[in-house]
């Protein structure tokens, strides 16, 4: 699912909810069958969230991360896993570089493989391409449709709407903390062409989320 809206929208705020770093004001968040609230560490145990600004510890290496993932996760025979990883990613050369020696890219790689390592259920990317090269936003499309094609359920928010268009199967817009729309992307194609509509995702975003120009309030104060 493709999670897009403007900034100041809410994105970062649902995806930090579902994750269990915020707690919500109302509603239930139930992560492969784990309500957050009563089984935390059940449903944190099933997902992986990673956020647009990755925060690494800076004097672990490349490996020691995935060395602390295995052991918070408890994972057995995860070191196949994680050398896979690093080839995928293109990290393999790095592998033994402090995380403070690393480029913004380079970074953003290292935290989506930690995310990828313990094979979680739901998988949460604020803005994943963030920072990538070329080749590492289609090493990230393709482990994004890997995922998806295995089972998992992905959520990706994103200000570059073909990104959406291109991998996402459904798109939730969101604006000004609520939901204008939730559709699949074959659902929108439908109702666009039934409204005689030919707008590509960016149009009807766009079109969705524009706010009439007001105009300015009047003067407190009055002339004398």
């Amino acid at each position: 699912m493709g999670l897009v809206g403007p900034n100041g929208a809410g994105k970062t705020t649902t995806l930090r909810a579902m994750a269990g770093i915020l707690v919500p004001t109302r509603g239930t968040i139930v992560i492969a069958g784990h309500d957050m609230s009563s089984e935390p560490v059940a449903a944190k145990s099933a997902l992986a969230y990673v956020p647009d600004d990755p925060r690494l510890f800076d004097q672990l290496t490349v490996w020691e991360h995935f060395i602390f993932i295995a052991k918070a996760y408890r994972l057995p025979d995860w070191t196949a896993r994680a050398y896979e990883l690093l080839a995928t990613f293109e990290l393999t050369d790095k592998r033994d570089a402090l995380c403070s020696e690393l480029s913004r890219g380079m970074r953003q790689k290292v935290a989506i493989c930690c995310g990828y390592l313990h094979q979680p259920r739901a998988i949460m990317l604020d803005e994943p391409l963030t920072g990538l090269d070329p080749y590492g936003i289609r090493s990230m499309k393709t482990s994004i449709r890997k995922y998806a094609s295995e089972g998992a359920a992905i959520i990706v928010s994103s200000h570059l709407l073909s990104l959406v268009e291109d991998l996402c199967t459904s798109v939730l817009v969101l604006h000004r903390g609520k939901q204008l729309m939730h559709a699949s992307l074959g659902e929108m194609r439908q109702k666009l062409r039934e409204d005689g509509r030919h707008e590509s995702l960016e149009e009807l975003f766009f079109r969705l989320t524009e706010v009439p120009t007001e105009a300015p309030p009047p003067s407190a104060t009055a002339g004398v």
